[in-house]
């Protein structure tokens, strides 16, 4: 089965920790001793047995001010130029990494995706398409600038991570939403045809978002407020607009973002089921299995004693496909739920 990952954030993690996804989970935990609290999940060698064709990774930098713990030698921003020049080495980052394996494609085009899936499907030597997402748009010194990055590689673009110059952020329940480079921004992504990603945003945002913006719109990595009632997840209403702007929402695989109440490190609580819950909710607020997708963030921070019980690393996210099986779906839901309905939305997006 063909896999789709929309959210992980191998630049950071390697820049910022020194992880090499190259190297495998097994390795990067070697090197990692004593393990912390962010035990590593993702690398190559994983994703390929799981059968992960496609990933979104992210450009992602890290505000000095949010409501969160920082670590002593943690690499934040300050300012535009700082976030842009963090940001471009990210760019930078993922450029070498397909420039040195060839099994390896950044993709930015229909024809680049066709590649990638035929590969896996003619069972030649199968490739993984790397598609840029950009979290949080502090790295957009101005909204003109879209354009730099859209030109190196960059498709899609959450305006929010915490609160960032464009968008008001979910983390601390803002009543504000966009700003006026906000709604800028999203007019210079409209005219390249970029990916508006809600996730993060204001709630008061992402209605401002949707009502503004025409072209395609994701939440690439949320689950449901219904179930985990913070601003961070989506409301049936969001749900439900996402679902009739042909959008695609994808499970992200933090169990304090799976079980009101978690209690970190308590992985035997969150099976996996209760994941599949989350989609299941997704699927029937907007009417279809057409909508849900992954989004794991894996390697978001969180580390494997806070992922659901009995995953291990990104190696086992055919797990959920059998959780799906288990609530029913059949196995042309559960193939689009993980991995065939982001390929069809980005087809859509990029005009195939």
């Amino acid at each position: 089965m063909f896999i789709v990952d929309a959210h992980l954030d191998l630049a950071y993690n390697a820049i910022a920790k020194g992880r090499d996804p190259r190297l495998g989970v097994a390795r990067i935990r070697a090197q990692e001793q004593p393990p912390g609290k962010d035990i590593a999940t993702v690398g190559l060698p994983e994703m390929r047995q799981a059968g992960v064709g496609l990933i979104f990774a992210t450009i992602f930098v890290s505000p000095a001010s949010t409501p969160f713990d920082r670590e002593p030698d943690e690499i934040t921003y300050e300012t535009p130029q700082q976030a842009h020049t963090l940001g471009a080495a990210q760019v930078d980052y993922y450029r070498r990494l397909v420039d040195e394996d060839e099994t390896l494609r950044l993709v930015t085009d229909a024809a680049g995706l066709d590649e990638v899936v035929k590969s896996h499907a003619n069972n030649e030597k199968p490739l993984l398409g790397i598609v840029l997402l950009m979290e949080g748009a502090d790295c957009i010194r101005e909204p003109g600038e879209a354009e730099w990055w859209h030109e190196r590689g960059v498709r899609l673009i959450g305006p929010a991570w915490d609160d960032t110059r464009y968008c008001a952020g979910a983390w601390r329940d803002s009543k504000q939403g966009l700003s006026k480079d906000g709604y800028a921004l999203l007019e210079v992504m409209a005219g390249l045809g970029m990916i508006l990603d809600l996730t993060h945003m204001s709630e008061v945002a992402t209605f401002q978002a949707l009502d503004a913006y025409a072209g395609p719109v994701v939440a690439t990595h949320a689950n449901a407020r219904a179930i985990v009632p913070t601003e961070r997840q989506l409301s049936d209403r969001q749900l439900r607009l996402i679902g009739e702007r042909d959008g695609m929402v994808g499970a992200v695989l933090a169990n304090f973002f799976l079980l009101p109440e978690y209690v970190r490190g308590r992985k035997e609580s969150v099976p996996v089921a209760q994941l599949a819950a989350h989609i299941d909710h997704v699927c029937q607020v907007i009417g279809d299995a057409r909508h849900a997708g992954i989004g794991s963030d894996l390697d978001g921070g969180f580390g494997m004693r806070d992922i659901p019980d009995p995953l291990d690393s990104i190696a086992d996210l055919p797990l959920i496909g059998a959780a799906l099986r288990e609530k029913g779906y059949t196995e042309e839901d559960v193939a689009g739920i993980m991995g065939g309905n982001w390929l069809t939305l980005l087809r859509r997006a990029w005009g195939a």
